[in-house]
C-alpha cells in the first residue's frame, strides 16, 4: 500500500497521532456516535514534503474522520502492596477508546 503524500499530526483525547487518510487510529473515547464524523485538530501538516506549522495557515487545514466504533481496551492490573503488614489491594482497569478512521484532510487551498 503506497502512503498518501499528503499527511498530519493531529491533537484527539490529549494525544498526537500521525494520520493520513484511509488511516484507521484508536483514540481515547469520544463523545460521538457510530457512523458519525468529526473534525480532529491539526496541529503539522506534510504536504508533498512541504512541512506547515504555522497556526493561522493550520486554521484552514481540516483533517475529517469517521467514528467506526466504540470499544474498551486491554485491562491492566494494579496491585498496591505494603510489606510486612498484610495490606494489599487488587485494581483493574480498561480504557474507553474510540476507533476512526480518517477520510478527508483538506488543506484550504
Amino acid at each position: 500500500m503506497r502512503r498518501s503524500p499528503v499527511y498530519a499530526i493531529v491533537r484527539a483525547g490529549g494525544r498526537q497521532e500521525k494520520v493520513a487518510v484511509g488511516d484507521v487510529v484508536v483514540l481515547d473515547r469520544m463523545a460521538a456516535a457510530p457512523g458519525s464524523s468529526v473534525n480532529l485538530k491539526a496541529l503539522l501538516l506534510v504536504e508533498e514534503g512541504v512541512i506547515t506549522t504555522d497556526a493561522a495557515a493550520l486554521s484552514a487545514v481540516t483533517v475529517t474522520a469517521e467514528v467506526m466504533q466504540h470499544e474498551r481496551g486491554e485491562k491492566i492490573h494494579i496491585l498496591r502492596y505494603k510489606n510486612k503488614t498484610g495490606y494489599r489491594r487488587r485494581q483493574g482497569h480498561r480504557q474507553d477508546l474510540t476507533r476512526v478512521k480518517v477520510t478527508a484532510i483538506k488543506t484550504g487551498k
